[in-house]
C-alpha cells in the first residue's frame, strides 16, 4: 500500500478566495435557513437503478479514524456504523483510496491554539472562517489511527491531510486556502478514473467538501449517504446536502451498489 503526504507548501490567500466562504456558508447559524430546501432536494439528488462500479471507478473512504468514533476526541455520533458498510461496499471496487486527517500538534484548527477560544467557535484565518475543534488526529498517535475493523486490504493509496500547522484541509483533493492541492485528483486521472464514490466522516465536513472538489475535478461524484455519519453543526447537515446536490454530487445508498 503506497502512502502519499501531500508536501506542496501552503500559500496565504485572502477571505474571499476560492469559494471558501460560500461553502462555509453553512457553518453559520444562518444555515439554518437551508434545511428546508436541503430536504426538499433529497429524493431528486439520488440515482436510480443499481449501479455496477467498473475499472473506472474509485472508492474514497474519507477519515475513518478511532478520534472520529467513539471514545475519541472528535466523536461523531453513529462513526463507528459505518465501518461494516463500507467493508461490504470495498468488494464491488477495484480502486480504493483511504485518507486520514494528519494534523501537527497545535495545529491552526485546535481551539487550544487559540487564546480564549473553545471547540466549535469560528475564528477568521487568511483562508477564510475557521471552525475551531478540539485537538484530534495529532500524528503518529492512536487517536490518528485508521479504525481497527476497517477491512481494506485492497486500498492502493493512503492520502494523508491536515498536516500543514496553519491550514486546515477538508477535502481530499485541496486543503482549506483552495489552491493548495493533495494530489489526489492527477493520481486518479493518472489511473483512468473517471467516477468517484466518496464515503466516510463526516458527512458535513470532510465528506462533503471531497465531494463538491471531486466535481470541480471533473469527476462524476456520488456520496454513499449510509456509508456517511455527520456532525450538524447549526445546520450543516443540510446546507451541505443542498451544496452537493447544486454541484451536480449524486446521493446514493449502499443498497444502489451492485
Amino acid at each position: 500500500m503506497v502512502r502519499s503526504d501531500n508536501s506542496r507548501p501552503v500559500a496565504s490567500r485572502s477571505a474571499v478566495a476560492r469559494s471558501t466562504v460560500s461553502r462555509r456558508f453553512f457553518l453559520a447559524a444562518t444555515a439554518t435557513t437551508a434545511l428546508a430546501a436541503g430536504l426538499a432536494l433529497h429524493r431528486g439528488a439520488r440515482a436510480a437503478g443499481t449501479i455496477k462500479p467498473d475499472d473506472k471507478s474509485a472508492l474514497i473512504v474519507v477519515d475513518v479514524q478511532n478520534c472520529f468514533v467513539d471514545g475519541g476526541t472528535l466523536p461523531v455520533k453513529g462513526g463507528a456504523d459505518v465501518v461494516p458498510i463500507i467493508n461490504r461496499l470495498s468488494k464491488s471496487f477495484e480502486n480504493i483510496v483511504v485518507t486520514q486527517d494528519w494534523h501537527t500538534p497545535g495545529h491552526a484548527s485546535f481551539a487550544s491554539a487559540h487564546a480564549g477560544k473553545k471547540p466549535f467557535e469560528t475564528t477568521a484565518m487568511p483562508y477564510g472562517t475557521q471552525v475551531l475543534w478540539p485537538d484530534h488526529c495529532v500524528q503518529g498517535s492512536e487517536d490518528a489511527n485508521l479504525h481497527k475493523d476497517l477491512a481494506l486490504p485492497t486500498a492502493t493509496l493512503i492520502i494523508r491531510k491536515g498536516f500543514h500547522k496553519e491550514v486546515d484541509s477538508y477535502s481530499a483533493f485541496v486543503e482549506a486556502d483552495g489552491k493548495t492541492p493533495t494530489g489526489l485528483a492527477g493520481y486518479l486521472k493518472e489511473r483512468g478514473i473517471t467516477t468517484v464514490f466518496v464515503t466516510g466522516l463526516a458527512t458535513d465536513f470532510c465528506v462533503a467538501w471531497t465531494a463538491l472538489d471531486a466535481r470541480k475535478a471533473g469527476f462524476a461524484t456520488y456520496v454513499i449517504e449510509d456509508a456517511t455519519r455527520a456532525i450538524d453543526l447549526n445546520g450543516s447537515l443540510a446546507a451541505a446536502w443542498k451544496q452537493m446536490a447544486d454541484a451536480g454530487v449524486k446521493r446514493i445508498q449502499a443498497a444502489d451498489i451492485a
